[in-house]
């Protein structure tokens, strides 16, 4: 590891919609970490990088990083799913601490012999897990917080889009080897905010359709989930959704909080915008604001607008530095990507025999 006066090298593996949309501009911006190489053979994609990180390096494969593992402090893996545990073993048996973009892995047993790895050589392993930086949830959990709700009873969360055409590739794939469909994309964001905000799960209960001509995995998917704590988290992703529902509907014993609308940092951070210090970052405007309130509806004016916090991407690499040069907890842990992974598989599960799954404590 590199002295504190140094930053700290990072060499990002992939630079499709992950590598290239987020996880380069947000390392890219974070003090203390310098973008070094990026691992891609695509020559497109290189030219992109290129232009937008001038005198970043390049790989045409994760294996050519090994031999020069004394050069770098952090592998970011964002390339397609099922590479995501091969890539992070050679990585951690390199002696490099490690970030995988979400899902950790397709399995929680794998997720789980991951984190066993990297504790037994000492070194980080994260998750990437942007939406617990979303504007809505980080002021949904300061809502809980400060108990304006009561004592939340369900949770109902929304990830939904309407993209009736099929878009081809990985993530569409029926093989699941792909480890593709929403269940693993979407849902991984969906149930990690539910069980961050309330706890270990132990039950669940999902549908999972196939409803787009020509579509090999699930792209309407709901999930139920019944915590340790009481609540239930009603969980929906969705790529057919001709009527967007509420991002958020969260009810609880005092008042419920009803909330429209995805954070910007993505729609951001696609169209090129960078996060800068002192300048406004992930705030939306008052109208996209959440209502909070009790017996009445947020869509007649009802209830009392709350201001939305700003978005905050940038913390989740921010604090991945300081983890690194602390030797203290990344922001989100293996074991944290394990449990999520618990429910999905019981997801996938439930959906397939139309059972409730439990999840043993």
């Amino acid at each position: 590891m590199t002295g504190t006066a140094s930053p700290l090298r990072v060499a990002l593996v992939g630079y499709g919609l992950a590598g290239s949309v987020f996880h380069a501009p947000l390392i890219a911006s974070t003090d203390g970490l310098v973008l070094d190489t990026i691992v891609t053979s695509n020559p497109e994609r290189q030219e992109q990088a290129r232009a937008e990180y001038p005198g970043v390096r390049f790989a045409a494969a994760p294996d050519e990083l090994w031999d020069r593992a004394d050069e770098l402090d952090l592998i970011v893996i964002a390339s397609p799913n099922k590479t995501h545990v091969p890539i992070a073993t050679a990585a951690l048996q390199a002696g490099l601490a490690v970030v995988v973009d979400k899902p950790l892995a397709g399995t929680a047993a794998e997720a789980h012999e991951l984190a066993d790895l990297a504790e037994e050589r000492g070194l980080l392993l994260s998750v990437f897990q942007n939406r617990r930086w979303d504007n809505d949830f980080l002021t949904l959990r300061q809502l809980i917080a400060n108990g304006e709700l009561g004592d939340v009873q369900r949770f109902e969360s929304r990830f939904e889009r309407w993209r009736p055409e099929l878009k081809g590739g990985w993530r569409e794939s029926g093989d699941p080897e792909e480890i593709g469909g929403l269940l693993f994309d979407l849902g991984s964001h969906v149930v990690d905010q539910a069980l961050t905000l309330f706890g270990p799960a132990v039950r669940v209960y999902a549908e999972a359709d196939v409803r787009r001509p020509g579509a090999q995995t699930d792209d309407d998917t709901f999930i139920a989930v019944t915590h340790a704590s009481g609540v239930r988290s009603h969980l929906y992703v969705s790529a057919i959704t001709a009527q967007l529902g509420p991002r958020f509907r969260v009810l609880g014993s005092r008042a419920g909080y009803v909330k429209y609308g995805l954070d910007p940092q993505e729609t951001d951070l696609r169209t090129g915008r960078r996060p800068v210090p002192g300048e406004a970052w992930g705030v939306e405007p008052e109208p996209m604001w959440g209502r909070i309130g009790a017996g009445e509806s947020p869509l007649t004016g009802g209830g009392v607008p709350v201001e939305t916090l700003p978005g905050d991407y940038p913390a989740y690499y921010a604090a991945i530095a300081a983890a690194l040069r602390e030797k203290s907890a990344p922001p989100v842990t293996a074991r944290e990507a394990a449990a999520a992974l618990e429910v999905l598989e019981a997801a996938g599960l439930s959906a397939r025999a139309g059972v409730t799954v439990e999840i043993p404590s």
